[in-house]
This record gives structure tokens, C-alpha cells and sequence, in this order.
């Protein structure tokens, strides 16, 4: 369980990122209502997203079975590096003027990508998916949510350190997997 929590934490950093940037744009008064929103967009697609991932993994194990540990962790170091990289780089919001639902849901859909890839570690964890459904979507609305508020009191200078954060943490998550079916095995 506290994996889970770790890889849900970690995948909500990309999440948690944009919504400071969100935050930090954002010019009216009512934070909480554009924090509620960014919350559900960002959370609902960060946990539905690896449900894909999991059931692609489910078909695929019978056939990567021997090395599906090599697969889990390459998918996680591509991830975890891309949001390293990433951390370095210009924030996407930067080029957003309007946040709307339209916004919204491209920006849920591309931070939760990623999410889709490292679904498939899922089948190599002991916990149910729809555990782990509930508690990535829960994470990220919560990252999310409190994200915007941050963001829009200053916090922005917090995005890249997010990102870089859970870049590291997801390549560790990849290096225990790895470890753990190539040398405990």
C-alpha cells in the first residue's frame, strides 16, 4: 500500500505542477471554484488513465511475462526522466491566456499520459486496481486542488521542484521493481 501511495504521489507531481502555474494565473477572487474544477479534471483523468495502462498490461503478460519487470522499469524511467526534463524547461501555462473547460481537459488528458504508461506497474503490485484508482484519483484532486491555491499565493516558483520531485521518485519506484524480480527473485 504505502507504493501505491508513493507512485500515486508521484504521479500527481505533473498534475500538482500545472495547477500552481494555473493558480498563479489566475486573476479573480474565486481560487476555490477554479481549484475544485482543476481538481476533478485532474484527478479523474489521473486515475482512469492507468486503469488503460492495466488492462493493456493484463493482455500483455502472458507474453512479457519474463521480462515484464525490464518493461515496467524502462516505462518508469522514461517517464520519471521526461518529468525531469520537463522540471528544467518553460512551464506550458506560460502560453495559456484563458483557462477554460476546453483548457482544462487538454491539459488533464497530457499530464495524465504518463499516468496511462505506469498503469501498467499496476500488474506487477499486490493491490487491487480499483484500490488503485481510487487513491491515484484522490491524490491528484487533492495535489491538484491545493496546487491552484498555492499557485495563486505565490507557490509558483514550486512547479519545476514538483516535477523534478516526482521524475526522481518514479525512476525509484522502476529501480525497486527491478531489483526487486531480478535479485530477490
Amino acid at each position: 500500500m504505502i507504493e501505491l501511495l508513493i507512485l500515486a504521489v508521484a504521479l500527481s507531481m505533473d498534475a500538482f505542477a500545472v495547477s500552481l502555474g494555473l493558480g498563479a494565473k489566475q486573476l479573480t477572487v474565486d481560487n476555490k471554484k477554479l481549484a475544485m474544477k482543476v481538481g476533478l479534471f485532474f484527478g479523474f483523468f489521473q486515475g482512469f488513465m492507468p486503469l488503460i495502462g492495466y488492462l493493456a498490461g493484463i493482455g500483455l503478460t502472458s507474453i512479457i511475462e519474463s521480462i515484464d519487470h525490464w518493461v515496467a522499469f524502462v516505462l518508469l524511467a522514461l517517464i520519471g526522466s521526461k518529468m525531469v526534463y520537463e522540471s528544467f524547461g518553460e512551464p506550458v501555462e506560460e502560453e495559456i491566456s484563458v483557462i477554460t473547460n476546453k483548457v482544462l481537459l487538454l491539459l488533464a488528458i497530457a499530464t495524465s499520459i504518463d499516468a496511462m504508461a505506469a498503469g501498467f506497474t499496476l500488474t506487477l503490485m499486490e493491490t487491487s486496481i480499483a484500490i488503485s484508482i481510487v487513491v491515484i484519483t484522490l491524490t491528484t484532486f487533492v495535489f491538484s486542488y491545493v496546487g491552484v491555491l498555492l499557485g495563486a499565493h505565490g507557490g509558483a516558483f514550486l512547479e519545476s521542484k514538483a516535477e523534478l520531485l516526482g521524475g526522481i521518485v518514479l525512476i525509484g519506484i522502476g529501480l525497486k521493481i527491478l531489483i526487486e524480480h531480478t535479485l530477490l527473485n
